[in-house]
């Protein structure tokens, strides 16, 4: 199905203002549409003057639909429609006498130019399915007046308009509560929806007569009431913008639409939901999130305190080897303290892992002697992941950065272990030391589709004669391979580097 800017582009002489203001039109015609009880298609003109495109359909959810079928791309030549016809050459509303029968059931069918400006830019047809209609209610009486009075001013250029909305997720729509304000902001007509949740702000009687802007403020405490102008000119209906309205139990948006069918100000239209249970989610979501951060920030707390006793131990130890083998210990503890750290900053349970691999590569380094270093250097980007991939790759590019410090540059390794601040310390940037470098790592990180494939080459002694990546017993080579191929679910590749020159080792993961 095409999309409205595909067809602009391809059918019409439209431009970018006039796309933004049908933009802003359907971002609102859900509202119309449930007014009307009727479906919507919005016609482009074809840049040929051939006939008509359909670019965009709404169907109404307060009645059934007119049309079954979706009708967008659908193409409509000169002629087949008179009243898009005569609506594109009179630019008025024309109104269909007859209804007109469509697999059997009776459609009314009328057609409004979309006016911007001194031009007519589209049409909608609005198609009402007649069957069963019946007397219509007080209710249904004021949502078609308000529709018609929306439609003449589409008609005369005066909608949409520019308004701040809230999100969309939250915004009003006319099922949840409808009421009409004439032009001093009295209210001629409540919905029993709109009724309700006044009622739930404090209420005792009817809305019908009462001045909604003088009522509100007396429910509302003036304490709650942030923003007192857009208040005043949301409830009084001068505005066409959303105000929330809070109390100690409540929490409700409320949105005027301003009318003016005839340019001068009749009152407004106002639609109303009470949104108290998404607000106490957004805060339970909240308080969740602030829980969550915490106890990352606790464990990156307690894996410093375990590396520093360990580091402590070592510093006791008289044995190479178990000095060594603590000191590895460390520095695995360290690298998932940076992600528990970084997670502790997040908003969400997703880390940029570029910054992860910085610290990382900063960490390693450290283990290299301070007069002839080792240059860590990263390119790509491993992107977002989330929090247990990020834990797993962590120990993996750590793991793999000090091999290729340890067993391609031998001579520059000493016994120094990083501390605490070293595994949480920021990195300085993607090149990690300056000039003078004795050896150089690169790490790499390729994104493509749903793999995510990293690379590090050194440029070191390489690898030893005979060696086999299924036959090492190496325990960080070990622990690689299981995180990598079990937990991670990839795929794991140690060789000789570019030009037969040092170590590359390929991990390739599957990511979300």
């Amino acid at each position: 199905m095409p999309s409205l800017n595909e067809l602009v582009r391809a059918h019409t002489t439209l431009d970018a203002d006039d796309v933004n203001w049908l933009d802003r039109l359907m971002a609102d015609w859900q509202i119309i549409a449930d007014l009307s009880f009727a479906d919507l298609v919005l016609w482009l003109r074809d840049h040929e003057d051939r006939g008509y495109w359909a670019a965009a359909q709404m169907r109404p959810t307060t009645g059934p639909t007119a049309l079954f079928d979706d009708v967008v791309g659908t193409f409509l030549p000169v002629g087949r429609r008179k009243m898009l016809d005569q609506a594109w050459e009179q630019q008025r509303l024309i109104r269909e006498g007859d209804p007109d029968w469509s697999e059997d059931v009776p459609v009314r069918v009328e057609v409004i130019p979309v006016r911007r400006g001194d031009r007519v830019i589209a049409l909608i047809a609005r198609s009402t399915n007649l069957l069963g209609v019946r007397t219509p209610s007080r209710l249904e009486l004021a949502y078609v007046q308000t529709a018609s009075d929306l439609a003449q001013m589409i008609s005369r250029g005066h909608f949409p308009t520019d308004a701040q909305r809230s999100d969309a997720a939250d915004t009003p729509r006319v099922g949840d509560g409808f009421m009409r304000v004439d032009a001093a902001g009295r209210v001629t007509y409540a919905s029993p929806n709109a009724l309700s949740v006044y009622r739930r702000i404090g209420l005792q009687g009817d809305l019908a007569g009462m001045l909604l802007g003088d009522l509100t403020r007396s429910l509302v405490p003036s304490n709650r009431r942030n923003d007192e102008e857009t208040f005043s000119a949301v409830l009084s209906g001068k505005w066409h913008r959303d105000a929330e309205i809070v109390t100690d139990e409540v929490s409700v948006i409320v949105r005027a639409v301003p009318l003016r069918p005839r340019g001068e100000h009749i009152g407004a239209l106002v639609l109303l939901r009470d949104v108290t249970d998404l607000r106490r989610r957004e805060r339970e979501l909240v308080t969740k999130d602030a829980t969550i951060r915490e106890i990352h920030h606790r464990v990156k707390n307690n894996l410093q305190t375990v590396a520093a006793l360990l580091r402590l131990q070592a510093r006791r130890i008289e044995s190479p080897e178990a000095r060594a083998a603590l000191t590895e210990a460390v520095r695995r503890v360290g690298s998932i303290a940076i992600v528990h750290e970084t997670l502790s900053q997040a908003v969400e349970e997703h880390v940029d892992f570029d910054e992860i691999a910085d610290r990382l590569a900063r960490m390693v380094s450290d283990v290299s002697a301070v007069d002839t270093p080792v240059r860590i250097q990263r390119q790509g980007t491993f992107g977002r992941l989330t929090s247990e991939r990020a834990t797993a790759l962590a120990m993996v590019v750590t793991e793999v950065l000090q091999n290729a410090v340890e067993h391609g540059y031998p001579d520059l390794t000493t016994d120094s272990a990083p501390g605490a601040e070293g595994a949480t310390g920021a990195a300085s940037g993607v090149d990690l030391l300056s000039e003078g470098d004795h050896g150089r790592i690169v790490l790499s990180a390729v994104k493509a589709g749903q793999r995510l494939h990293i690379e590090v080459v050194d440029d070191g002694v390489g690898l030893p004669d005979g060696f086999s990546l299924d036959g090492s017993t190496n325990l960080g080579l070990s622990i690689v391979r299981t995180l990598v191929e079990s937990e991670l679910g990839g795929h794991l590749q140690m060789g000789e580097g570019p030009q037969g020159v040092g170590t590359r080792v390929a991990v390739d993961v599957p990511v979300d």
